[in-house]
């Protein structure tokens, strides 16, 4: 039987929010001390994929860590934004969750949905009147992906975006590939990318861009409130 816990015993998160504010304060960790956002940045990243790597590994002891490393990031980011009198922890739990609420009505309130594909559009449609006329405004249907994904994942997401906002023609290449076929054709495509001494990475990267401005050209010309040539 779980006992319940003592009024005086601090919660995980309390502890651990405690804990990040003393390694920041003028006696705690020099190391610490020393870090800001900028230089913290890539320490998100790689605990998502340490995390990943847990998840793929069935082991709930390596993911119970892992997702406390990647906790630990976010405490870390919300105590240097206390720092600055931008927020906290407390208020940047509570935002998560009011946008969670708002962002599900077919559960918290009286909308009624038949399938996903109905939730993803009250989903993205309450995404943009959230938005609307603020200086966080995504005018496009492909705004909202980071720049920094990597670039195979980063086209992928651009794919779905540019699909379902009618910006891509059906592919006239008829490829017969099995999903071991097209693993292999990948593989293939970066060893010889490495052999002519370019990088896999650049070149999608650049045609992904390529694509993506001819999209964002032809959803511009799509909208009804475009500015029309005088004649």
């Amino acid at each position: 039987m779980i006992k319940p816990q003592s009024k005086t015993k601090r919660s995980g998160i309390d502890q651990l929010v405690r804990i990040v504010a003393r390694l920041r304060s003028p006696t705690g960790c020099p190391w610490d001390r020393e870090q800001n956002h900028h230089s913290l940045r890539f320490h998100a990243v790689e605990e998502v994929y340490e995390l990943i790597d847990a998840i793929e590994s069935r082991d709930d002891h390596e993911l119970e860590e892992e997702l406390g490393d990647l906790l630990l990031q976010v405490v870390f980011h919300c105590q240097l934004a206390h720092e600055r009198g931008a927020f906290d922890f407390d208020r940047a739990a509570r935002r998560i969750s009011e946008k969670l609420i708002r962002r599900h009505p077919h559960v918290f309130g009286s909308i009624k949905v038949k399938d996903v594909d109905q939730v993803w559009a009250n989903w993205e449609k309450i995404k943009r009147a959230e938005k609307h006329g603020t200086r966080h405004e995504r005018p496009s249907a492909l705004d909202g992906i980071p720049r920094h994904l990597p670039a195979l994942m980063r086209t992928e997401k651009l794919l779905k975006k540019a699909r379902r906002a009618g910006l891509v023609k059906p592919s006239l290449r008829k490829l017969k590939l099995t999903r071991t076929a097209l693993g292999e054709e990948l593989f293939a495509l970066a060893t010889y990318a490495q052999e002519k001494g370019w990088q896999a990475e650049d070149l999608l990267r650049a045609a992904t861009r390529k694509h993506e401005t001819a999209w964002r050209r032809v959803e511009r010309h799509k909208k009804p409130d475009a500015k029309q040539p005088e004649k």
